[in-house]
């Protein structure tokens, strides 16, 4: 099993849900974040004073799949969250050693 976790803009939440729905990707964490990678924020006028803006707000996405299900996975995010300008985002692969259903007490792949 693999833990893909995706930072993306925003506004690509919804395209990024429909697509994985498509494939048949049933459940996701979703968690509103905020950071900078090369974007390196931005400046803004407030009230006279301009200010800079370090972090940025992002939308961080888990999901845990299985492993044949990752590089299908993955596609559908690049595709659906890429506008092609800086600041799209990034994902993260990494194992999962167990996972267990709570409710049923299934493990590993049975608790996807």
């Amino acid at each position: 099993m693999k833990k893909i976790e995706a930072v993306i803009k925003p506004f690509k939440l919804e395209d990024v849900k429909e697509a994985l729905s498509e494939i048949g990707i049933t459940g996701m964490t979703v968690t509103e974040v905020k950071g900078y990678g090369r974007q390196q924020g931005h400046s803004e006028l407030y009230r006279g004073a301009e200010y800079v803006v370090d972090f940025l707000p992002k939308v961080k996405i888990e999901i845990v799949v299985k492993d044949e299900d990752v590089a299908l996975v993955t596609q559908k995010i690049v595709e659906s969250a890429r506008t092609g300008k800086i600041g799209d985002g990034k994902i993260f692969i990494s194992s999962i050693e167990k996972a267990v259903r709570i409710r049923t007490a299934e493990e590993d792949e049975e608790a996807l």
